[in-house]
């Protein structure tokens, strides 16, 4: 495992607000959500002067019309982008194919939130603020002063138990390794080699974590407070439990053969 490596001052901007910023919103689904999500984060770009901020609405297919509200407010505000695909391939696939879109816009900041109201707009300036301490920012729930609203004792627990398993088998420091409240540096995503990420569901905030670490960059938790969804229906199953329990190995087992070599 690499060391945390230093920020230097060229390499980040004095003023992160006037820095080229892409919030990556994947949507599945979230006709209840969406509209409300933009029009909040119009309020958040208003208030804290983030006139670079640009929204990338990601639209798997969603059969229930949040395509078609993606469109509208796209029509109504500039800065809001629709990336419409035609197959639901998972979370994963869905922010590496905004990712992509981001960068070759030139985006020098990249962030991953989710469209539920799990993830408050009104944090978004504070991980932005916080860019200039670190590669990597994660909006965390596991430090100081971050934590849950709305979850039952069985999701925290399972929640807790999962980041717990992950950073021990893969050796990190970082207490909130499932989160997916995100700010990456534009050199972070470039390092990374989208071809090889494998994880297609929730695992996929674990992985990205993990390579970023391996490549040593720095990561920073900023406490956040995660609401329960009050609209829609979770996409968290059974199925994306096991699929982190055995990527993590997979992502263990391929480090220590590397290391071998």
């Amino acid at each position: 495992m690499g060391t945390l490596r230093a920020v230097t001052p060229d390499a980040i901007a004095t003023d992160p607000t006037q820095q080229n910023t892409w919030i990556c919103l994947p949507t599945y689904n979230e006709l209840e959500n969406l509209e409300r999500m933009i029009r909040a984060l119009a309020v958040e770009r208003s208030e804290h002067g983030l006139a670079r901020v640009t929204v990338l609405v990601i639209d798997d297919g969603s059969p229930d019309g949040t395509g078609a509200v993606a469109d509208r407010m796209a029509e109504e505000f500039d800065w809001v982008q629709v990336l419409h695909r035609t197959a639901k391939e998972g979370l994963g696939r869905a922010y590496l194919a905004g990712f992509q879109v981001a960068l070759d816009a030139g985006a020098e900041l990249v962030m991953e939130m989710d469209c539920d109201f799990s993830h408050d707009p009104k944090d978004v300036h504070r991980l932005i603020a916080a860019s200039t301490q670190a590669d990597l920012i994660l909006g965390s729930r596991g430090v100081t002063g971050g934590g849950v609203k709305g979850w039952p004792l069985s999701r925290r627990i399972i929640s807790r138990g999962g980041s717990f398993y992950a950073r021990t088998i893969l050796g990190l420091r970082v207490r909130d390794l499932t989160g997916g409240f995100k700010l990456f540096h534009r050199r972070v995503l470039e390092a990374i080699d989208f071809d090889r990420v494998e994880a297609a569901g929730y695992t996929f905030q674990i992985e990205l974590t993990y390579r970023a670490r391996q490549k040593g960059f720095s990561v920073l938790e900023v406490p956040i407070i995660f609401i329960d969804r009050e609209f829609g229906e979770s996409k968290m199953t059974g199925s994306i439990v096991t699929e982190a329990m055995v990527k993590v190995w997979q992502l263990k087992l391929r480090r220590d053969r590397r290391a071998q070599r």
